[in-house]
């Protein structure tokens, strides 16, 4: 593991009033309360990143507005992993020598799952903003997943496909990744419980720019569907050029995508193709309730001052930073080891949807909050049997 230094003073972010110096306590008492949060801001995952990034600190600015946690306020200290799960460990290091409360992770799966031997050993709250199952399967004490997990996102396109007729369905997926894997696995998994066999299995890596190979296998195998596990610029080029492959079944693919980060750069391409998405990147679609106000949150702040909806990257960081708070408050504390128990029974609407963490469960998120969405003139827009299964939990 490389041992490169980390320039502290670049890399923090200070959301405290000018009267918070930086050696106050963070435990209980009357200093902020410091919040690390792990982040691509360079690298393959920087797009995503970036998202998590701008909405976090919104949400710490909002806490701090209306008055802190607890009287106080929250200090982000902000680490870039650099998209490098080396990278992730040092930032971890440096964030607990400074005495975070708890630490919100990475978007990389793979900087997230490095970094989950370091939060066992020194028993500091982890809010993962990535969705690679092995994070709570089997569950790590300290560890919380924000996302719906690879397998929830299969079970709820599975849901969609068996609604849809389809029993034969090809899955192509990047093997170099652990969302990706952990998606592919799950499908697998889970196919047969819905009637539904796979015909083809086509890997690619995380470097492929040319997907002719996947095409040709999943036009061989009498597939009537195809459903893509990936992230960053794989997504982006599959959908591209399955758009003149010459297919003519539905293309599925998953939150990863349901970002204007894929949108933008798919383009034109894009239109017809199936997105599963957290219900906060289709929230205008949603009948007033609770579920809608607690988008609302974040949708009207964030779109006014970036000039485009929050993508699911920015539903992860906001709901993280949501639930946090809630935990602290409900601890009435800010000692890590109550702040975990009070995450293990929290129950709370978010953006996301409304979570259940137990002892058993730190995912906490059920698939029926998860939406099936259709590109249209460059927009998500839930299918008609999506807006039949979210209305029935967006009054919740």
């Amino acid at each position: 593991m490389r041992r490169t230094a980390v320039s502290v003073a670049a890399l923090t972010v200070v959301l405290a009033t000018a009267g918070c110096s930086d050696d106050s306590p963070a435990g209980d008492g009357a200093g902020p309360v410091r919040v690390g949060q792990i982040v691509s801001l360079t690298g393959n995952y920087a797009p995503l990143g970036t998202e998590n990034e701008k909405s976090v600190a919104l949400a710490v600015e909002q806490v701090n507005t209306a008055g802190g946690v607890l009287g106080r306020r929250i200090e982000l200290i902000v680490r870039d992993d650099k998209s490098q799960p080396d990278q992730s460990v040092l930032a971890f290091n440096d964030i607990k020598g400074r005495d975070a409360v708890a630490v919100i992770g990475s978007p990389f799966s793979n900087s997230a799952l490095a970094t989950i031997p370091l939060v066992d050993r020194e028993k500091i709250p982890y809010i993962s903003l990535t969705p690679a199952d092995e994070q709570v399967d089997p569950v790590h004490p300290y560890v919380f997943v924000v996302p719906a997990t690879s397998a929830t996102y299969a079970d709820r396109i599975l849901q969609y496909l068996r609604a849809e007729g389809i029993s034969r369905v090809a899955v192509a997926y990047d093997g170099k990744s652990s969302y990706a894997r952990a998606g592919f696995d799950g499908t697998r998994e889970k196919a047969g419980t819905y009637g539904i066999s796979l015909t083809a299995t086509p890997e690619f890596q995380t470097t492929t720019t040319e997907f002719s190979a996947v095409f040709n296998q999943v036009r061989s195998s009498g597939a009537q569907a195809l459903v893509v596990w990936a992230t960053g610029p794989p997504g982006v080029a599959l959908a591209k050029q399955y758009a003149t492959a010459g297919l003519d079944v539905p293309v599925v693919f998953t939150g990863a995508q349901a970002s204007k980060l894929w949108l933008d750069p798919v383009g034109a391409a894009a239109e017809g193709a199936f997105v599963a998405s957290s219900i906060g990147v289709v929230g205008a679609h949603l009948p007033d309730g609770a579920q809608k106000r607690a988008i609302d949150e974040l949708a009207g702040p964030f779109q006014s001052r970036y000039g485009y909806p929050p993508p699911q990257f920015a539903q992860d960081g906001y709901t993280g930073v949501k639930l946090l708070v809630a935990a602290i408050e409900k601890a009435g504390s800010t000692e890590p080891e109550k702040i975990r128990t009070a995450l293990e029974g929290l129950t709370l609407t978010t953006p996301n949807g409304s979570y259940v963490y137990s002892a058993t469960d730190h995912a906490g998120l059920k698939a029926d909050f998860i939406s099936v969405n259709v590109v249209k003139g460059g927009a998500f827009v839930p299918t008609e049997w999506a807006r039949e299964q979210l209305a029935a939990v967006a009054g919740r």
